[in-house]
C-alpha cells in the first residue's frame, strides 16, 4: 500500500500571513500650517515605518494648498482615506496603524436587517379615516 501525504495550502492565519494593505500614500502641502505635524512625522518616522513594513509601498505626494490626507490601498482594490489636519504626532501614528491593520473590506452594520412581512398584519392597518368619531 502506498502511503499518502496530506497537504494543505497556506492561508491567512495558518502557515502564512498575507497583509491586506499594499500601498500608503501621504499627501500634504509644503506651506500650509495644518500640514506641519504631517511633515514632521514624515521627516522623523518615515524610515522606521518603511523598515517595519517592507510589504507596503510608501509614497509621499505633494498636495498644494489642501489639507493633508493619507490613503491606504488594499489587495481587494479598495482604498481608505483619512484626513490628518490638526492631528498630533501620536494621533497620526494611530491613524497609520489603523490603516495598516485594516482589511480594506467595506464596513458592515452589526445590527440585523429588519423583518419584512409578505402578508398583511393580523389586525389590519389603522386609518383615521375609517375610525368612528370620538364622543365628547
Amino acid at each position: 500500500m502506498a502511503s499518502t501525504i496530506l497537504r494543505s495550502r497556506p492561508a491567512n492565519g495558518h502557515a502564512a500571513f498575507i497583509p491586506q494593505i499594499r500601498k500608503l500614500v501621504f499627501e500634504c502641502c509644503d506651506r500650509w500650517p495644518s500640514s506641519e505635524n504631517t511633515r514632521t512625522y514624515l521627516f522623523t518616522n518615515l524610515p522606521k515605518l518603511a523598515a517595519n513594513n517592507p510589504h507596503v509601498e510608501i509614497v509621499v505626494r505633494q498636495r498644494i494648498h489642501r489639507e493633508p490626507i493619507i490613503r491606504g490601498f488594499y489587495v481587494n482594490n479598495r482604498d481608505k482615506v483619512i484626513p490628518l489636519n490638526g492631528l498630533s504626532l501620536p494621533e497620526i501614528t494611530q491613524k497609520i496603524s489603523l490603516l495598516l491593520d485594516a482589511s480594506g473590506a467595506k464596513i458592515k452594520p452589526l445590527k440585523r436587517k429588519n423583518v419584512v412581512s409578505t402578508t398583511e398584519a393580523a389586525r389590519g392597518f389603522w386609518s383615521g379615516l375609517h375610525a368612528d368619531r370620538p364622543v365628547l
